[in-house]
Formats: C-alpha cells, structure tokens, sequence
C-alpha cells in the first residue's frame, strides 16, 4: 500500500543517486503539480492519497522522514538552495514567483511546497509494544482546531509521548495547516487515527494496563501538583470549547486539573497538553 514502510533487501543493482533535474513548471494548469492548486481549500481535505508540507524546514523534514515524498515545488529563487536536496526519483518542480503565488493567491513568499504520500492506519500493537515497560500517551476525542492539534502534536514530540490517539471528530493530522503548526513533528509522532476510539481505550487499560487521567476543570478533580504516574500512562484532552463529554471522562481512572489564579477559567488546551506532559514526563 503506498507509504507503508517497507525493508527493502540488498540489491547487485546499481541505484542512482543522482538526484532528478529540476523540471520547469510554466503554468498551475500543468497536471504534473495538481495536488498543489489550491492550497487554500487542502485543509478542507482529508482521507486522499496525498497531504502538502509547506516551507524550509517542513519539507526538509518530510524528506527525512519515512514517509514517500511524491515530489517537491519550489520557486525559481529557491532553486540554487535546493539543488541536490531532493532524493534520487522524487521530482524537483520549480516554476517562477506569478506562478508560484497563484498557489494561495498572494504573495507565497515561502518559495517551498512538498507533496507527500499518506500512510495507512497504524494498528495499536504496532506502535505501542506489550513489552516496553514505560508507555506515554495522549488521546483527543475532538480536537477539531487545526492549530491546537498541529501544537498538540509538536508539544506531543518535545515531551517523547509514543502516540496521539484521535477520535473521528478531530480535524485532518495532515492538513497543510496541521502539519504546518506542528513544524513537521507529525512526520516523526505516532499518530492513530482511531476508527473506535472507545474501544481502543478500552484495550489499553485491559491489555496494555494503562491508567488513563482525564484533563478537566474541576477543583474536585485531582491537582496537577499532586498527581501522580503509573509506568503506562494516558492523558485525555477535550475539545476547546466544550471539554470532554461525561462519556470519555468516565473510561478514566483519575480526574486532573491545573490550579489557576487570578479568576482564570480555562487554558488553551495545547497549552494544557504541555503543562501536564512536562509534568508527567520530567
């Protein structure tokens, strides 16, 4: 299936390692860069062959990573930069600024656009292994904001979490925006998105013995300051606006909340996610 890590045995064949040469692109109209038109509308995408990685470092990243980079757009500026950094097979398109700023429609002054190949759904056993004595992780429900998920996810990778779980409700992992946000983090975190979610936890708790702590806003609920962690440990984080339905809180062992001042009511839940994991994995 494409973008499904493989192992790939020795070969007596010689391999290029050449990279290719950069192709020009005169016009969007070109079907060769038909996943970049638009890239606007792409965050209204989800569940196709491809996702887009924007700027430098981003699609930098993507390259590195192992997921397949179906090809690389750059502005004419930007080629003498990118000669020699993209992998043998993978095209180089470059096309002048106009062309290039019709891809959003103003100023696209990035000059950098990736176009990589989505994975298929990574199964629990996979990613978090039965033996592996120490097991962090982080479940979202319906986190339906591409901003906070793309920093959820960045914040996720800093603190060495080994997977986000996502309910149907959130929004695309791989969105240009997500993925933006995120600086490209979402190449290297586990990411499930879960068909079941519920269900999943479930096995967690029953098969991978994992306590699962729900993140509230509840002076009942446990107090960060005083929490404690299980050597298998999950964090649930609700939806920006409406928190976690009853439902999900009650599949946890534990209610936490972060003590606030100053008549705070609330904090951004990437925010949340950060102080809590920095909290739980010092």
């Amino acid at each position: 299936m494409p973008g499904q890590i493989s192992n790939f045995e020795d070969s007596n064949e010689p391999q290029n390692k050449i990279s290719c040469s950069p192709i020009q692109i005169e016009s969007l109209e070109d079907p060769r860069v038909e996943p970049y038109r638009n890239l606007k509308m792409k965050n209204l995408q989800r569940g196709g062959e491809f996702f887009i990685a924007e700027g430098k470092k981003v699609v930098e990243r993507m390259l590195q990573s192992h997921f397949q980079a179906a090809s690389v757009f750059i502005s004419q500026k930007r080629l003498e930069e990118w000669t020699g950094k993209v992998p043998p097979g993978v095209p180089l398109y470059v096309a002048s600024q106009d062309v290039m700023n019709g891809l959003v429609g103003f100023d696209f002054h990035v000059g950098v656009v990736g176009c990589g190949v989505r994975q298929s759904r990574i199964p629990l056993e996979q990613v978090l292994p039965k033996d592996k004595e120490r097991l962090t992780i982080v479940a979202c429900p319906n986190c339906d904001n591409p901003e906070n998920l793309g920093a959820i996810i960045r914040i996720g990778a800093a603190f060495g979490i080994d997977a986000l779980l996502l309910g149907k409700s959130c929004c695309d992992p791989f969105s240009r925006r997500v993925i933006r946000v995120s600086m490209g983090a979402a190449f290297t975190l586990p990411i499930i998105e879960s068909a079941d979610l519920f269900s999943d936890l479930q096995r967690l708790k029953n098969e991978w013995q994992f306590e699962l702590s729900a993140a509230v806003l509840d002076d009942r609920a446990v107090h960060l300051d005083r929490a404690q962690r299980t050597s298998r440990f999950g964090i649930l984080l609700g939806n920006e606006d409406t928190g976690l339905d009853q439902s999900w809180i009650n599949i946890c062992d534990q209610k936490l909340t972060i003590p606030m001042s100053l008549g705070t009511d609330s904090l951004n839940v990437a925010v949340t996610a950060g102080i809590i994991l920095h909290h739980f994995t010092r």
